[in-house]
């Protein structure tokens, strides 16, 4: 079977035109795969649970008896890292049903603790 002159370069263009199509659209369309978009999903999913528990875990930090030697002593460590490892290790950043600490809220939690004024800490 032989097909008429026209259509030989109507395929090559309908195929070119779909591989440029499907190059812009995930380049620059904000297309993805659904891999991708699940992993988004948890990566945001992630970060919204550590915002909502941050100010949990500042809560739970104010309401030692010891709040405010352990705010003097929490700024008084300059590397994020260790300030993290000493909230985790007092136990403030431990997710509601979990039974050890998360890292990533003890950090969120204190960044936080750092950045508030002395005074708010009781």
């Amino acid at each position: 079977m032989e097909f008429p002159s026209e259509v030989k370069p109507a395929l090559w263009g309908a195929a070119g035109g779909a591989i440029l199509l499907a190059i812009v659209g995930f380049t620059w369309g904000g297309w993805m795969t659904t891999s991708a978009a699940n992993k988004l999903a948890d990566q945001r999913a992630d970060v919204a649970v550590v915002a909502i528990l941050t100010p949990i875990c500042v809560e739970k930090f104010q309401q030692n008896g010891d709040a405010i030697a352990n705010l003097t002593a929490l700024k008084k460590i300059s590397s994020s890292w260790e300030q993290g490892n000493f909230v985790e290790k007092g136990g403030w950043a431990t997710r509601p049903g979990a039974s050890s600490p998360d890292y990533v809220l003890a950090r969120a939690c204190a960044e936080k603790l750092v950045q508030a004024k002395s005074a708010a800490v009781q």
